[in-house]
């Protein structure tokens, strides 16, 4: 699953540094990048934002200020070359604090514990279909499958066709409850009921998995639950 992130700064290079820290992540997706607070309030309000990096002194509106404005912003990890906001920033309950210059690997640091709380916060997501917003619990979820131009999303209780691309929904789906068995199917691991060759048997569904990936799918599916003599 990606995390969508933007960038709040009024300096360039720590623009800069930040943005080449984020593509070097996987899991981190950036949105936009800002120079003030009131750029970045609309993204905020239109887009899903998951994670801000966000600048503590800025012109006509501090990120303190900035952040204490929003009424549910997203989680937060401030960037700064100022120690002395550190008390007052954790109060306002921020992820981390970061001070500037700021080293790879206390950026990483940093942004794997945003992993962690999505991951242990996150249940749900929304999709567009059928001209409505329809909300899907991870756990009621089966398989997704290609279906051109759509994606269908299997649940215990229907079916949603959404136009999105099959690349998008794998990048989003959490690695550790899903894998990607065939270039057209994710399945949910926990919905497994039997493997029979090259399919996978979730409950009534027969589930092809891919020659080329069946020794990955077949590592992650059994990841030491095999039990044999």
């Amino acid at each position: 699953m990606k995390i969508r992130c933007i960038i709040v700064d009024d300096e360039p290079l720590a623009r800069k540094g930040l943005k080449e820290y984020i593509a070097d992540v996987s899991f981190l997706e950036l949105a936009g990048e800002y120079d003030s607070p009131v750029k970045a309030a609309e993204i905020l309000q239109q887009e899903q934002v998951d994670l801000m990096f966000l600048d503590i002194q800025m012109p006509r509106m501090t990120g303190i200020e900035f952040l204490r404005s929003l009424p549910q912003p997203p989680q937060v990890i401030f960037t700064t070359a100022y120690p002395d906001y550190a008390v007052e920033s954790f109060e306002l309950n921020v992820l981390d604090y970061l001070v500037k210059p700021i080293s790879f690997e206390r950026f990483m640091k940093a942004v794997l514990k945003a992993k962690n709380q999505q991951k242990n916060t996150t249940s749900y997501f929304f999709i567009k279909c059928d001209n409505k917003l329809e909300k899907i619990a991870y756990q009621d979820i089966l398989y997704a499958e290609a279906l051109q131009n759509y994606v269908a999303i299997h649940t215990s209780s229907r079916k949603f066709i959404t136009y999105l691309t099959f690349k998008g929904v794998e990048d989003y789906l959490p690695a550790d409850q899903f894998v990607k068995v065939h270039k057209s199917f994710i399945v949910a691991l926990d919905k497994i009921d039997s493997i029979e060759g090259n399919e996978l048997l979730l409950g009534p569904h027969h589930i092809p998995i891919s020659r080329n990936l069946k020794d990955e799918v077949m590592e992650k599916i059994l990841n030491n639950r095999y039990l044999k003599r």
